[in-house]
């Protein structure tokens, strides 16, 4: 399935409407947490068994985007969307049916399996053509639609809450409310699969750069370069640290005043999981959006060495002061987020656009690497701290000083990366017969 090839006069805004359909819908993905004490009740499980459908969701998602971002490349952007669509809400239905025999291996296939695989493919699926559409702006335009990952539980998290209080929180309520989100998100996803549409020539804004400008690197060559690798932990360093907030944060916050003459209450720790939501969400477009002023590596340098510092500000300070503990923690998750958005605008700027979807893709390993490791490093340390009597803040200080030494290592990852040798590049008549070629296949 090919896009259309945008008319004359088409504006390039629409386009990341579409992308925001697509990630808003997906983003449902981080409100999963709701379902777990329902499942847990409904269907006799463990904390352990009701996470594994998240988990396999978020495994999924970095193998799809890995294996699957050369075929987003070849089919384009509403092939991807399509098939994240049919993955994405089959998963729901699967899930439905699941939780009404109550056979709790089909919610894992269903919203696990074939949902994180609507994940991955609808995770990168507008990357690359958005890139193409803002040559000028590539941060900011990924950030947009990324904001969108981010954002999506915002709305996922009410409206699956309310869903349960009407249906019930039995087996047949839950069967409901995923059989209303398969529904639903399959609506909403379809216009971005409608309005999506790619740029008739390689320059879609007069003045701005050509996106067949610059280095021009394959997938396949991409992976056997240092940047690549480089990149890849970047990546999952600033992955660790900011989940490793995110996934423990409401039992962090109660941990840290538990002792103190002003405790937190379990609303105020729910308060404070909305507040690094929000943070997540407004960094995935505003610290994009200031990459395409500053560059890349400087705002790489901003997320992993001020995250360094608010890390420490938070293992000395944090367990004394709610505003150092809380102002840090939504800087360390607004660079979680902004991390995100920025990496494609930075696989740009060192591999072009010729395959920067499938590079997203295989660069996104990183994120299934850095959601087991995050949370690991946080929770067996503080199970191995309380074990031995400690309680408190004292059962994250030894998981924030190896955070802090993460992102140290992801710094100089970062000063390590320098232009791609031009060996690796494709040559400029290549390139540019590939680009015709693609647009001559989306005109027919």
């Amino acid at each position: 399935m090919s896009p259309p090839v945008a008319p004359a006069g088409w504006s390039r805004w629409l386009v990341p409407p579409a992308a925001l359909s697509v990630h808003l819908s997906i983003g449902q993905a981080y409100a999963w947490s709701v379902f777990k004490p329902p499942l847990e009740s409904a269907l006799g499980l463990s904390g352990t068994q009701s996470a594994l459908p998240f988990q396999l969701g978020i495994v999924m998602l970095g193998l799809s985007a890995a294996f699957g971002g050369t075929l987003v490349e070849r089919n384009g952007p509403r092939w991807a969307m399509t098939v994240a669509l049919i993955c994405f809400s089959s998963g729901f239905l699967l899930s439905a049916l699941g939780a009404a025999t109550e056979q709790y291996w089909l919610i894992v296939f269903g919203y696990g399996f074939v949902g994180g695989i609507g994940l991955g493919i609808g995770y990168i699926s507008p990357v690359s053509t958005l890139i193409k559409w803002f040559p000028d702006r590539p941060g900011m335009a990924t950030g947009i639609a990324i904001m969108g990952f981010g954002g999506g539980a915002l709305i996922a998290s009410p409206w699956s809450a309310q869903m349960l209080e009407s249906f019930g929180s039995d087996s047949s309520g839950i069967a409901l409310a995923f059989l209303v989100h398969g529904l639903s998100y399959a609506v909403f996803m379809t216009l971005g699969v409608l309005l999506v549409r790619v740029p008739r020539s390689p320059k879609p804004v007069e003045g701005a750069p050509s996106v067949l400008a610059g280095p021009q690197v394959s997938a396949r060559s991409a992976v056997r370069t240092p940047q690549f690798w480089c990149l890849w932990v970047v990546l999952c360093m600033n992955v660790t640290a900011g989940i490793g907030i995110l996934e423990k944060a409401a039992p962090m916050i109660t941990d840290f005043f538990a002792n103190t003459s002003t405790p937190v209450s379990v609303s105020a720790a729910a308060g404070f999981v909305a507040l690094l939501s929000a943070a997540n969400m407004a960094g995935r477009i505003g610290w994009s959006s200031t990459s395409d002023l500053i560059g890349r590596k400087n705002i790489y340098r901003v997320y992993l060495g001020v995250g360094a510092m608010m890390y420490a500000l938070i293992a000395l300070f944090g367990d004394s002061s709610k505003p150092v503990f809380i102002l840090s923690a939504l800087v360390i998750l607004s660079f979680y987020g902004g991390g995100f958005a920025t990496i494609p605008a930075y696989l740009k700027d060192l591999f072009g656009t010729y395959q920067v979807g499938a590079i997203h893709g295989r660069l996104l390993t990183a994120w299934s690497t850095a959601g087991v490791l995050g949370p690991l490093i946080v929770n067996w340390i503080a199970d191995r701290q309380e074990e031995a009597g400690r309680h408190g803040a004292s059962l994250y200080g030894l998981s924030f000083v190896i955070m802090i030494g993460l992102l140290v290592v992801g710094f100089v990852a970062n000063e390590l990366v320098r232009p791609v040798h031009v060996r690796h590049h494709i040559p400029a008549p290549s390139k540019e017969a590939v680009d015709v070629q693609r647009q001559q296949s989306e005109s027919a």
